[in-house]
């Protein structure tokens, strides 16, 4: 919707973000996990975010056509909750030292990182830290 985020809007609730990309096929290869994961987890203290990191790079050049890419496809995957772009601004990206992706990263109710590699949607050990966590 054009908005901002950011972590003081999540306090009181895990968060579990996921970072990708239109381009990244493993990235989507856990969708189909995550939307399960998200039902779930849908009545548990605990909000899922995905942050795009799609750029001008493989839009040629462009960074309207790197965010109309994005759109249209959080539209067509219906990938719902909270999906943001992290467009020309890399400072999360700096932040989080995200080198590659796919990459999930877990942060506690007073906004802690938990798990800075966190396991992925299809994978059991993230049930594992969920439930030893009391999510």
């Amino acid at each position: 919707n054009g908005g901002t985020k950011s972590l003081s809007d999540f306090k009181g609730k895990y968060v579990y973000i996921d970072v990708w990309a239109t381009w990244c096929a493993p990235c989507i290869a856990q969708f189909p996990f995550l939307k399960e994961l998200k039902a779930n987890y849908k009545d548990k203290n605990i909000a899922f975010v995905g942050i795009s990191t799609d750029e001008s790079r493989r839009n040629g050049g462009s960074w309207e056509a790197a965010e109309e890419k994005w759109r249209t496809f959080v539209k067509e995957k219906e990938l719902g909750d909270v999906q943001l772009w992290s467009g020309q601004d890399f400072s999360f990206q700096q932040a989080y030292q995200i080198t590659g992706i796919p990459r999930f990263i877990l942060i506690d109710p007073e906004g802690n990182i938990v798990d800075a590699e966190a396991p992925r949607p299809s994978d059991p050990g993230l049930t594992e830290l969920f439930n030893s966590l009391g999510i």
